[in-house]
C-alpha cells in the first residue's frame, strides 16, 4: 500500500451533497477518489473489483448489511476503513470495530481531518495486519511442528530408533527429494493413513 498520499479512495455516502464535499476534501489533500457509492450495497464486490487503497463510509448509522459487508471485505480483501457516522452507540462502535473498521468517527465529518484520520486508520490497519500475518505464521509454525513429531513417532516405532535418528532419516528424505521436511513428513503420514 501506498504511504499517505496520492491514495485510491473508494468513497460510500448516502448523501451526494457531502459526498461531493469529501471529494473535493480528498482531492485537495493529494488523494485520488477512483469511485464514489450511494450505498453499501456489493461493496464487498466492487473493492475486489476496484481494489481500493482505503475505503470512506460516512452514514448516518451503520446497518447489519453494511457490517457484514465489512466482515466480508475484512476476511477476503482487508483494507483500511475510515468510517464516518452520527451513530454514538457503543454497540454500534464496538460492532463495526470488530467488522473491520479501522476508524470510527461520531460527529460528522470535517475535511480538515480528512488526512490525520485516514493517517490513524491507515497505521492502525497496518498493525492489525502485522499481527494477524504473525499469528497465522506462528499457527502453521506449530502445525508442521506437530506433523513432524507425528512423523518421527512413526518411524521410531517402525525403525526402532532414537528421536534425532528419526528427524535425520525424515532431513535426509527432504533433501533428496528437495522437498521441506515438514512436506515429507506430511507425505509419510497420508501414505501410512492410505495403507490403513
Amino acid at each position: 500500500m501506498p504511504e499517505t498520499e496520492n491514495l485510491k479512495i473508494l468513497l460510500v455516502d448516502e448523501n451526494r451533497g457531502r459526498s461531493a464535499i469529501l471529494e473535493r476534501a480528498l482531492v485537495d489533500n493529494g488523494q485520488q477518489v477512483i469511485a464514489i457509492l450511494d450505498s453499501g450495497e456489493n461493496l464487498s464486490a466492487q473493492v475486489a473489483a476496484l481494489q481500493p487503497d482505503v475505503i470512506i463510509i460516512d452514514l448516518e448509522s451503520p446497518d447489519r448489511d453494511i457490517l457484514e459487508q465489512m466482515h466480508t471485505i475484512s476476511r477476503d480483501n482487508p483494507r483500511p476503513v475510515v468510517m464516518f457516522s452520527d451513530d454514538n452507540d457503543s454497540n454500534t462502535i464496538t460492532q463495526a470495530i470488530v467488522a473491520g473498521v479501522s476508524a470510527y468517527v461520531v460527529d460528522g465529518l470535517n475535511d480538515k481531518r480528512i488526512k490525520p484520520l485516514m493517517d490513524v486508520a491507515i497505521a492502525r490497519f497496518r498493525e492489525y495486519q502485522a499481527l494477524k500475518d504473525e499469528l497465522t505464521l506462528v499457527k502453521n509454525t506449530l502445525e508442521e511442528r506437530k506433523i513432524i513429531e507425528r512423523a518421527k513417532g512413526i518411524i521410531m516405532k517402525r525403525k526402532d530408533c532414537d528421536e534425532e535418528s528419526a528427524y535425520q532419516l525424515l532431513r535426509k528424505t527432504a533433501m533428496g527429494s528437495n522437498q521441506r521436511v515438514v512436506d515429507v513428513a506430511r507425505n509419510l503420514i497420508a501414505s501410512l493413513e492410505l495403507l490403513g
